[in-house]
């Protein structure tokens, strides 16, 4: 019996268009593209991914392998599966593994298909090629805890590419690669300058999409509003304003903080001043896996004056471990505050967009806090195809909730006096001072809680 010859050249039933082909011949190491709706992206990424795969079996590297991610498990398997079997199954040793997302081929070789909602599904395995679909929507811990590390062993290369959702990581990773970061290159494709959808067809989709909708979906802008966004139209609108820009602080009037604290996810503060009705939004941060220390020495460490601390309403519940609260903890830090009282989302959403007309964002020290209220959404059901009334919980969730207990307590404050010249002489940190007590003494009357 003779054994079968294998053949030099195997084809495999795709032709891609000029611009993907363009694609396929980059060589940057780590690649950011932004296209369209229709550009043939998912095609794109999977062929793409199968190349990297015989390329490195090729150079003899043992068992290669690569990996597709989108968003959610459920759209990598409804968007790619389908396409990754055709394409593969004309290659010897084909054999796809539907429970796993997976197929082997050419003997070791091996393509992953996963969602971003379960990254530690591929903790601790190595890659030859990753390719990010959407990545817009994605976790941005998803790279750089998860991907990049399964990278290092092979010097593996990396494909982000997606239409835009504001400007996110998404945006973030194309900026700074825009700029020249080295070993990465950009590609930006836009519906009008490729004519891959036909006019028709575009027109017909600008007449039935928001204007918005049109602009993000098919000429790839960064700055249309999201739809089911609670606050896009009004953030538009303060960046068409100018009030996304520099906003110095001012030592002559104290300053406040919001907080949104989190336990396994992250913590957002929001650190703003008022001058009359301005409200200036001077600072943001967000951390997670921090102790609340961490956060103490954040505010320490800045040069402005507290003269209060909202504090979301969970503070007080006490942890099963240490039998405190999180409200004594901060305390224990010598941080006291006002706690926010639970009060409905709806309202609390209602007082954001009260009090939004009347911000200023200063947008270098603000710029992921300004992000996450642009993108903050409302849930999309798949089933009935409308938005619900519950916010979608992301990573917009803990900025956009700090902000919404700022709101809250500045709605309430507006019956208080209080005072809105700082005391540089005040420490927060210490009401037993003397310049505290003196300040008591002499009828200031008011107080860090």
């Amino acid at each position: 019996m003779t054994a079968k010859k294998r053949p030099d050249k195997i084809v495999i039933p795709y032709r891609p268009r000029p611009l993907q082909l363009a694609l396929h011949q980059e060589r940057a190491r780590f690649s950011v593209i932004v296209c369209h709706r229709r550009f043939g992206k998912t095609v794109f990424a999977i062929n793409e991914l199968i190349r990297d795969i015989v390329d490195a079996k090729l150079a003899n590297k043992p068992r290669p392998r690569a990996i597709y991610i989108a968003p959610l498990y459920r759209q990598a398997k409804q968007i790619a599966w389908d396409y990754a079997k055709f394409y593969l199954e004309k290659l010897p040793g084909y054999k796809p593994n539907e429970s796993e997302l997976r197929v082997d081929f050419l003997g070791d070789c091996r393509l992953f298909l996963i969602g971003a909602d379960n990254p530690d599904s591929i903790r601790g395995i190595y890659a030859d090629s990753a390719v990010l679909d959407e990545y817009a929507q994605m976790s941005p811990r998803m790279w750089g805890e998860v991907i990049r590390p399964a990278l290092s062993d092979r010097k593996g290369k990396a494909i982000f590419i997606g239409t835009p959702k504001g400007k996110n990581s998404f945006y973030e990773l194309y900026d700074s690669a825009k700029k020249g970061k080295s070993g990465w290159s950009t590609h930006f494709f836009k519906a009008s300058d490729t004519k891959y959808v036909d006019e028709g067809e575009l027109l017909s989709a600008r007449n039935e999409m928001t204007e918005e909708e049109y602009a993000q979906e098919y000429e790839c802008s960064w700055e249309a509003a999201i739809r089911g966004a609670y606050y896009g139209r009004a953030m538009e609108r303060l960046t068409r304003d100018g009030r996304m820009t520099t906003v110095p602080w001012e030592p002559t009037i104290s300053a406040c903080t919001a907080w949104d604290l989190g336990i396994d996810d992250s913590t957002a503060i929001w650190v703003c001043q008022q001058a009359d009705r301005e409200i200036r939004l001077i600072d943001y941060y967000e951390n997670s896996g921090a102790g609340l220390d961490h956060y103490v020495k954040w505010l320490k460490e800045k040069p402005y004056t507290y003269d209060q601390h909202y504090l979301p309403h969970d503070i007080k519940v006490k942890e099963l471990s240490s039998g405190r609260s999180r409200l004594e903890m901060l305390r224990g830090l010598g941080v006291n505050g006002r706690v926010v009282p639970k009060i409905s989302i709806d309202d609390g959403i209602n007082a954001v967009r009260a009090i939004l007309p009347r911000c200023w964002f200063d947008e270098d020290n603000c710029g992921r806090g300004i992000e996450a209220l642009r993108q903050y959404k409302t849930q999309f059901n798949d089933r009935t195809q409308a938005f619900t009334q519950r916010p979608h919980h992301d990573w917009t969730s803990h900025g956009a909730d700090a902000f919404r207990y700022l709101a809250l307590s500045l709605r309430d404050d507006k019956y208080i006096n209080r005072q809105s010249t700082a005391d540089m002489n005040y420490n927060m940190f210490n009401y037993e001072s003397s310049s505290n007590q003196q300040n008591t003494a002499q009828g200031t009357r008011w107080f860090p809680w």
